[in-house]
């Protein structure tokens, strides 16, 4: 059964962290839509183009298996700012569904809007101080509840096998990472 996802974008995304992880999800046959909180293409944080599937305004009313935030700035802060998308990350809480971030993203959108609260995460050491201490890690993949956590471009593709493990379970998640030579621990 393929599984729907969202991997929001915008000018400034990181984007080994955003193909990292739609390729590994797509490696793994989830149905995986690319939505821009602007245009229909963005200009990365290094200058490479992405062209998207379709606009956050276009997804607001579907839902998803899971939203992914990639990182990056100020690609997060244009995430963090774009109500479309955090009353979908609210609901996709509140139903209980998946929904994860990675670098930036954790402590600049998912902290900042209190989609976090005491769950366990983690993200780049340069934002750590946005996450409560009480519930800051400094690991590469955190698990808790329904919410998935990364610290950076070095763990994106260890975040995309655990976000098909969570999806898929863990044999999917194995297979997608072996023709990849892909090593990673599992987080939960």
């Amino acid at each position: 059964m393929s599984k729907t996802v969202l991997v929001p974008v915008a000018d400034g995304t990181e984007e080994l962290e955003a193909v990292a992880v739609i390729d590994v999800l797509r490696r793994a046959e989830a149905h995986v839509t690319v939505g821009s909180v602007a245009g229909p293409q963005i200009v990365a944080s290094r200058g490479t183009k992405i062209i998207a599937d379709a606009l956050i305004s276009q997804c607001a009313e579907r839902a998803f298996d899971l939203i992914v935030l990639p990182g990056g700035m100020p690609g997060s802060e244009y995430l963090r700012d774009c109500p479309q998308l955090i009353d979908m990350l609210r609901e996709q809480k509140r139903q209980t569904r998946l929904y994860g971030a990675i670098c930036a993203a954790p402590a600049v959108v998912l902290a900042h809007h209190g989609l976090l609260g005491d769950l366990a995460a983690t993200c780049h050491p340069a934002f750590s101080s946005r996450i409560e201490n009480k519930t800051r890690m400094d690991s590469r993949v955190v698990v808790d509840g329904n919410c998935i956590t990364s610290r950076g471009a070095g763990t994106a593709v260890e975040f995309a096998l655990n976000l098909v493990a969570l999806l898929y379970g863990r044999e999917k998640a194995l297979a997608v990472a072996s023709p990849m030579l892909a090593r990673f621990d599992f987080a939960f």
